[in-house]
């Protein structure tokens, strides 16, 4: 910048956004606007002096000192500005400032927080600094002295409060050393210009006698930045602050007019905050995007993923600037720009000097206007938990659709990247998504992964390259599925136990059988037969090492039999059991078979008789069977089982079909002195066929054999019943025990995300080589990280069964999370680290719950936003089983 004096009438009207105007020690402006003229983008101001006010002078000035205690002087233009400004002569003491617009004050803060940011090792970010915090209003009355085409400037204690009047009378002394004005704002042109046509329609001026003359007065509201320390509320000026305020508000308003940078109303600025952080006046040092969010009634979910985004780098910037120019109002995919326009205003409101608590009213309207499905904000179980991810989700597409930069998006058709390194075909692929998408939001928030899926069958490879605007993690114990079996072994040498395993949650069989033979130490010579038990009989065998895990559920009962390996010539035998069931029914005693316990499987040979598969039976149930100490029998144990040679001969005895005691028309004996009986079956044990015989082959042996076992009491009271037929489901939901909180890092996080792993069978790829969907194998790799990387951490499951949520601890980085070594592309990316710059919680269950979020805000301070209540909080506590998204911005190796 030259500060070369021009005619600004024109040129120098107020164009910007942001109406505000900041007061700023011109060798600070000029610093960052010399590093701008280098591109072309000086901006040119009007040089003004201050001398003392002729009201005041000659003999009536020591009375006129004593009696009125206001601080008044004159600005003159000064025509030779620009000679001044050659020769050096003007903007190196600490007597010169400038008047300059909120938009080009918010950028040259941007370049000397950037510049602190490379001394520091990028530990700094964007607007959001400490020296933010000294920022506070200071209300002038202006008047324009016709003869002498000047300004005149009253500031008063009726006006401000006693601290910054104080500061006033220091900074704009005009008794000693000479005092310099640049105006890069052009409102002193416009009042000077008297251009009535360029003022709000509701303008009124106010009459006042300066010196004898009639003049016609306006406020104006300086934000005044970087001429004190950061100024802190005590409490006992609070009270005095806000009585002031109160009565300079209840003067003023209606009588005169505030200018925030233009003309307007005056006490929606001057307000107190409700933080309970800050306090006292509007624009009290520290409160700069330290705003709360009203809830509109159930509406914390928004206003914690509001609070993230307006302090999202580059994105607050882009707000507070003149981002309407880029708003498409052609493009069929977005809003008409109003999710834009409405997002924009509420960024301003929230990085407001002072604010008080906003109510996103117009926000969500505007929002529930394109998506109903915001409409209400009921908290009702599970939705509630849904609606903040998919505002999120929303939210950034719909502000990259209204400020995309593209107006006709060409159609452009992939070529396959057969052949081709993937360097080329990445960056083929990000050129065709720039080619249709180019805003803001892909500036900062968008990557790249490479997406890889295996034909399980053909084996056919196919490789894409897609964009992602965040990345949903899944906890490592939602990758994972915890499954308990009975294991049963098919020669009676153990007793039956329990087993838990973890396998793929969208794992196959042979993810079970794998896990399962290595939890029971399985053998080289033995095998499992997996099987689904209802009703005291199998219904399905799982022997497709295809299948999906997706297709047991959570209630089903599973058994594993433990068996030989199969020879060509091996059956498998399966014993169902059956025992009398006596009730009355109308006072009758009722008697009827009925099944029990778990069914048996064993193999055997394809010549076999009857006398055979009896001992078979007997071994199998040697390990339920009650010893003559009263524990179940060990087959190592020497102790003899109740069962002897001669009961066990007496259980392979031929048995009478014919009796007083008989319940049926099958030879079935329900005397509590007959043995163990053997019916052939069918799978599901309804039917009693042929009864086997003793000593007699069974011929044609079916691939499985299905026999009914018929127990009489006798045999049932010497066996432990509990053992032989408790089945636990396969997983049962902790309602009462609570289970210990897990803890995980965010890099097993990532890692389970870029693990490779089946589709679920609800997504089967479409294989071109086998021309059909297959389950095929996916696994994902990250190519292109963006400056903000967003993490959403996926606690929430939901199915048709159950919803559930994890309170997994999330141990992630706060200062260097380092993702050189998940990042497969490292050519041409500037650094691969990044820092957390805020966190949105989640508290509560599935149920219903609350959001807040915490925030970043300069140097090593955070800050709890929880709706309208705002509060610092320390680094240790951001850390929590609630974090739900993790917000990241890169950190530039230096």
């Amino acid at each position: 910048m030259d500060g070369a004096s021009e005619d600004l009438s024109d040129s120098a009207q107020p164009q910007h956004d942001d109406i505000r105007v900041y007061f700023v020690p011109y060798r600070w402006w000029k610093e960052a606007q010399d590093s701008n003229s280098a591109e072309g983008n000086a901006t040119r101001g009007v040089l003004y002096s201050a001398t003392p006010s002729s009201a005041y002078n000659g003999p009536m000035k020591i009375i006129n000192n004593i009696f009125n205690s206001d601080l008044v002087f004159n600005l003159r233009r000064d025509e030779d500005s620009g000679q001044i400004n050659e020769n050096g002569e003007v903007g190196v003491s600490g007597r010169d400032y400038a008047l300059v617009p909120g938009d080009l004050w918010l950028q040259a803060l941007k370049w000397h927080t950037d510049s602190r940011a490379a001394m520091k090792d990028g530990r700094t970010f964007s607007a959001v600094e400490d020296d933010m915090a000294d920022v506070y209003p200071l209300l002038l009355r202006l008047s324009v002295l016709r003869e002498t085409n000047s300004l005149g400037v009253k500031v008063t204690k009726k006006d401000n409060a006693v601290e910054f009047f104080r500061r006033a009378c220091k900074i704009f002394s005009v008794d000693s050393e000479q005092l310099h004005i640049w105006d890069f704002s052009g409102q002193t042109t416009l009042l000077l210009s008297n251009d009535r046509n360029k003022l709000p329609k509701d303008c009124q001026r106010q009459s006042d006698q300066e010196d004898g003359r009639k003049c016609s007065r306006i406020l104006l509201e300086l934000q005044v930045y970087g001429l004190s320390d950061s100024f802190r509320c005590r409490e006992g000026k609070k009270d005095e602050m806000a009585a002031q305020q109160s009565n300079m508000a209840s003067s003023s308003c209606g009588a005169s007019l505030m200018m925030n940078g233009s003309l307007g109303c005056m006490n929606s600025n001057f307000v107190q905050t409700n933080s309970p952080v800050f306090c006292g006046s509007s624009g009290e040092a520290g409160t700069l995007g330290l705003t709360g969010l009203q809830n509109l009634g159930n509406t914390c979910f928004m206003n914690s993923s509001l609070q993230c985004l307006a302090h999202t780098p580059k994105l607050v910037d882009y707000f507070l600037g003149d981002y309407s120019r880029e708003i498409n109002h052609e493009n069929a995919l977005g809003m008409g720009g109003e999710i834009a326009l409405a997002f924009g205003d509420l960024i301003r409101k929230l990085w407001a000097p002072g604010a008080t608590p906003v109510a996103p009213r117009m926000f969500k309207s505007r929002l529930a206007r394109f998506a109903p499905q915001f409409s209400g904000f009921n908290q009702h179980d599970s939705q509630f938990i849904k609606e903040w991810w998919e505002l999120l989700a929303f939210l950034l597409d719909g502000l990259h659709e209204d400020l995309n930069r593209v107006k006709c998006k060409p159609y452009i058709e992939a070529k396959d990247g057969e052949c081709r390194p993937d360097d080329e075909v990445a960056d083929e692929y990000w050129r065709n998504h720039l080619a249709r998408n180019d805003s803001i939001i892909v500036d900062v928030s968008q990557g790249q992964y490479r997406s890889t899926l295996v034909c399980p069958v053909c084996k056919k490879v196919s490789i894409m390259f897609d964009p992602f605007m965040y990345l949903s993690l899944p906890l490592p114990s939602t990758t994972m599925r915890t499954m308990t079996l009975t294991v049963v072994s098919a020669d009676g040498s153990t007793p039956s136990s329990s087993c838990t395993i973890n396998v793929p949650k969208n794992g196959k069989c042979e993810d079970l059988i794998q896990a399962l033979s290595s939890s029971c130490c399985l053998k080289d010579d033995e095998t499992l037969l997996v099987a689904e038990i209802y009703n005291n009989r199998i219904i399905r065998y799982l022997e497709d090492p295809t299948d999906s895990l997706s297709l047991i559920r959570d209630g089903d009962r599973l058994v594993a039999y433990r068996l030989p390996k199969v020879t060509d010539e091996d059956r498998l035998v399966v014993f169902m059991h059956q025992r009398i069931d006596e009730q009355y029914i109308h006072g009758k005693l009722s008697s009827s078979w009925k099944a029990f316990g778990i069914p048996l499987v064993a193999r055997i040979c394809n010549s076999v008789n009857g006398s055979e598969i009896y001992s078979l039976f007997l071994k199998l149930i040697n390990p339920f069977l009650i010893t003559t100490e009263g524990i179940t029998n060990n087959p190592d144990s020497s102790n003899k089982t109740v069962i002897d040679e001669v009961e066990m001969k007496d259980a392979m005895s031929p048995v009478l079909s014919e009796g007083a005691n008989d319940i049926d028309d099958k030879g079935v004996n329900p005397d509590s002195d007959s043995g163990l009986q053997f019916f052939l079956t069918d799978d599901k044990g309804s039917t009693r066929d042929s009864k086997l015989v003793m000593d007699e082959p069974v011929t044609r042996l079916p691939k499985r054999l299905n026999l009914l076992v018929f127990w009489p009491e006798k045999k049932i009271e010497q066996c432990d019943i509990r053992l032989f037929g408790s089945l636990p489901e396969i997983f049962k939901s902790g309602f009462i025990a609570r289970r210990p909180q897990e803890s995980v890092s965010l890099y097993r996080c990532l890692e389970a995300f870029l693990k490779e792993e089946p589709l679920g069978p609800d997504d089967m790829w479409y294989c071109p080589g086998c021309k059909t969907h297959r389950q095929a194998s996916k696994k994902l790799d990250l190519w292109r990280l963006p400056e903000i990387l967003v993490i959403h951490l996926k606690r929430f499951s939901y199915s048709r069964f159950m919803k559930n949520k994890l309170e997994t601890y999330v141990d992630f980085p706060v200062d260097n999370l380092d993702l050189s070594t998940y990042i497969t592309h490292k050519k041409g990316m500037a650094s691969n680290r990044y820092m957390l710059y805020a966190v949105s919680n989640h508290y509560g269950s599935m149920g219903g719950g609350h959001y807040t979020a915490f925030v970043h805000h300069g140097g090593d301070q955070w800050y709890d936003f929880d709706d309208s209540h705002v509060s610092p909080i320390p680094e240790d506590k951001i850390k929590t089983s609630a974090a739900y998204v993790l917000f990241y911005r890169r950190v530039v190796d230096v």
